[in-house]
């Protein structure tokens, strides 16, 4: 069989049946993508639920298999001027590699300040897109292909088609859902994919006449359940305080050896998920520091035996109702450090053994794209939905900030009432 036509069938828990071709396959071979097998796609979700071991690997060929299907029924639907197809052959493979440029541990680093960590995991394709491999197999599809991918997966390749990996209503999301929530053993990640696929559709935007991908009026309520998913996922699984304690401990044992110059940001780039851990250990083991120390001899091995953080203090939306919080506190940064270690050492801890965690994500419910309506108009729907039609953006307020919880971690049982800290951050 010629190299040309030759298809490699693979069995999926979640999709069933994924058919690569034969491009997909030259990509799948190449070392930046196996990388992506010791990626796991939850981070440290496993030490909470066992299930969650899936990886980036898994992920990537859904979204590839999502697209090669979206585009399917986008087709059949026929009635679309030729040229808004331009650059329909690279969607698939976009999707494939979206992730392609993930650090260890998936997102847990790019939480960290911005002097810790090179930057973004898209921005960090690039360096993938660089290996000769890659671009070796994605040379049948163009000379200028690898550059037209990594825009896609970046958002600045202005192709009709480029909602499909990037934007409000991308496979992406589709995909990560179910699959986190079968691995993790949850119900809340059902969303009706199979009905939002076939409520798909290619629309003139009113305003410029240039086609996007939209959705059918007749999905709306698919539409609805992804994002209703997507905060009860955020709420009881990615936000779950035992892996946000894990990833708490990860980012401080990952920032502490940055601050060691035991790892230089660049470093970050490329290890897999226990090539980085072993690495920062390894290096810890050979300098003569109080934060090598605490590295090598506490934090990874406290990592590696599930001894998580505790927690100090814990605050729901009720208590936080009538208190404005500082700026700082949804990010790492210097005063935030300087804030936590304050703490630490009014409980007798050590430098680096408080972390406040108040995770954010904001776009939670953010919506930009375009609604086919019953009639044939076609409507724009923005952050706050669309009235009577698509409702839950309305309330997102209210969600996401029920789904947001204030959390005070220590390495070691601590303590701490409301008013000791809101004194601290009040300084």
């Amino acid at each position: 069989m010629a190299a040309t036509t030759r298809f490699r069938v693979i069995r999926d828990p979640l999709w069933d049946t994924i058919r690569l071709d034969s491009t997909a396959i030259r990509i799948i071979d190449t070392a930046a993508f196996q990388r992506l097998r010791y990626i796991r796609q939850l981070g440290l979700a496993h030490l909470v639920y066992p299930g969650a071991t899936h990886t980036r690997f898994d992920h990537a060929l859904g979204v590839y298999h999502l697209a090669q299907t979206a585009l399917r029924f986008l087709r059949e639907r026929g009635r679309i001027p030729s040229e808004v197809w331009e650059g329909e052959k690279l969607v698939p493979y976009a999707a494939l590699l979206h992730d392609i440029g993930h650090y260890a541990f998936s997102h847990a680093l790019e939480e960290l300040e911005p002097e810790r960590i090179p930057g973004s995991h898209e921005a960090m394709s690039a360096r993938f897109f660089e290996s000769p491999e890659l671009r070796e197999a994605l040379e049948p599809l163009g000379p200028d292909a690898g550059d037209r991918i990594y825009g896609l997966i970046r958002g600045t390749e202005r192709l009709p088609l480029r909602g499909l990996v990037s934007g409000s209503l991308d496979l992406d999301k589709m995909e990560y859902l179910r699959r986190d929530a079968r691995f993790c053993g949850v119900p809340y990640g059902e969303v009706d994919v199979d009905r939002l696929l076939q409520g798909l559709v290619l629309l003139p935007d009113p305003e410029s006449g240039e086609y996007e991908v939209g959705v059918h009026e007749k999905a709306v309520a698919s539409l609805e359940s992804l994002l209703f998913a997507k905060y009860q996922m955020f709420r009881n699984v990615y936000w779950h305080h035992g892996v946000r304690a894990a990833t708490a401990l990860y980012k401080r044992i990952v920032e502490e050896a940055v601050k060691e110059g035991l790892v230089k940001p660049p470093d970050l780039i490329g290890p897999t998920d226990e090539e980085l851990l072993y690495e920062i250990g390894r290096r810890a083991g050979l300098l003569q520091t109080e934060g090598a120390e605490r590295i090598v001899t506490r934090w990874l091995p406290a990592l590696r035996n599930r001894r998580l953080p505790k927690r100090a203090l814990e605050l729901t939306a009720a208590d936080l109702a009538e208190v404005r919080m500082p700026a700082w506190i949804g990010s790492d940064s210097a005063e935030k450090r300087r804030i936590e270690d304050d703490l630490a050492r009014d409980l007798a801890l050590e430098p680096g053994e408080v972390v406040v965690d108040y995770p954010a994500k904001e776009a939670m419910f953010g919506l930009n794209l375009l609604l086919e309506r019953r009639n044939g108009s076609v409507a724009r729907v923005g952050a706050r939905g669309l009235p009577g039609v698509i409702d839950l953006p309305t309330v997102a307020e209210g969600l996401y900030r029920t789904a947001r919880v204030l959390r005070v971690f220590t390495f070691r049982r601590r303590e701490m009432s409301p008013s000791q800290f809101f004194k601290a951050v009040a300084g």
